[in-house]
């Protein structure tokens, strides 16, 4: 594999979309349970993700997706983990925290938001 330009370059030389690591929290008003957990966490492995916040008013999510853009990526993570909450019971409750990081932010073909040089 081979990263230019902010995209991942298959072996054939096909573009694909650069994978991201986003972490996102949101905080509501009451304690999660070890089982509002687990039911947020069977709900985000589709995208290879892994879930937080037993015995505290935040929960979170750790997601891959892909994206062209930090920007890009923190939506469709953001998206992707609004509807495994919803799946998995838990009320509703607005984000409180994003990040994402890249596999191209690893090599500097990145600018300072998220866009391929």
């Amino acid at each position: 594999m081979i990263v230019t330009a902010g995209r991942v370059v298959g072996h054939r030389d096909e573009e694909a979309a650069v994978r991201w690591s986003v972490g996102i929290e949101a905080e509501g008003d009451r304690v999660l349970s070890a089982a509002d957990v687990v039911e947020l966490a069977d709900a985000v492995a589709g995208s290879n993700g892994i879930a937080t916040g037993i015995g505290t008013t935040r929960y979170g999510a750790q997601l891959v997706v892909e994206a062209d853009t930090r920007d890009d990526a923190i939506g469709k993570a953001t998206a992707a983990f609004l509807s495994a909450a919803r799946t998995a019971g838990l009320p509703a409750a607005p984000i409180v925290r994003t990040e994402a990081i890249s596999e191209a932010d690893e090599y500097g073909d990145l600018d300072e938001h998220g866009e391929p040089k």
